[in-house]
């Protein structure tokens, strides 16, 4: 059985995810790497987890977070779809049943706002937990002078928490914003989509998605 401990330390693995990384640098992206792979396996581990998906299936959601960026090693137009097909073969060759495969594979293939849809739960616990991580550290411009929107909406992000309440059936994205550095509209003007997503992939799983930015609740 192939588990998350076994992909994280594939030394080809890793080594793709780092190359894919680099070129997002070489474009002027916030980081790709390990810190976000990781914190995007862990939330859709937690989301899967949390609403009572079995033991498996969590193990896969925290698979398919990792891999979920590793596109990017081909080109970021379509990056969804190409790290489908990366992981594909890597986890073919590693001799992964077919089943977790592809659940796998759709989970990635449609992760990203421009053409994703929540057509699985794994899918949807994929897209809330990449979407959600934003956070000052994923900034690697040093120059705060010379910041494009991207970098200051999340260079303005302090704080950040997806919190999960099954009692209530919401999960909640809470951002804590420094509006010296980038105002409330800004952080709609470039994720809008990707909130819209995001409570799509919540209802999939039967929760409302709500967000939360300086104790104000926009969604």
């Amino acid at each position: 059985m192939i588990t998350y401990e076994i992909i994280k330390n594939d030394n080809d693995i890793n080594t793709y995810i780092r190359e894919a990384d680099k070129a997002l640098l070489a474009l002027g992206y916030t980081e790709h790497s390990f810190a976000h792979v990781t914190t995007v396996a862990v939330r859709a581990s937690e989301i899967l987890k949390g609403i009572g998906k079995g033991e498996r299936c969590v193990e896969l959601a925290m698979i398919a977070g990792y891999l979920h960026d590793i596109g990017n090693l081909v080109n970021r137009v379509d990056h969804s779809q190409s790290g489908a097909l990366i992981s594909f073969r890597l986890l073919d060759k590693l001799g992964m049943n077919a089943e977790e495969i592809a659940a796998i594979a759709l989970a990635i293939g449609n992760h990203d706002e421009g053409s994703g849809v929540p057509v699985s739960d794994l899918a949807a616990a994929l897209i809330i937990a990449d979407k959600s991580d934003v956070r000052r550290s994923r900034v690697r411009n040093s120059d705060i002078h010379s910041f494009d929107i991207h970098d200051r909406v999340n260079y303005s992000v302090t704080r950040s928490s997806l919190d999960l309440d099954c009692e209530r059936g919401e999960i909640t994205l809470d951002l804590t914003v420094d509006t010296e550095i980038s105002s409330i509209m800004d952080y709609f003007e470039i994720f809008l989509g990707r909130m819209k997503l995001c409570r799509s992939a919540a209802e999939r799983l039967g929760l409302r998605f709500r967000l939360r930015i300086n104790n104000t609740s926009f969604i």
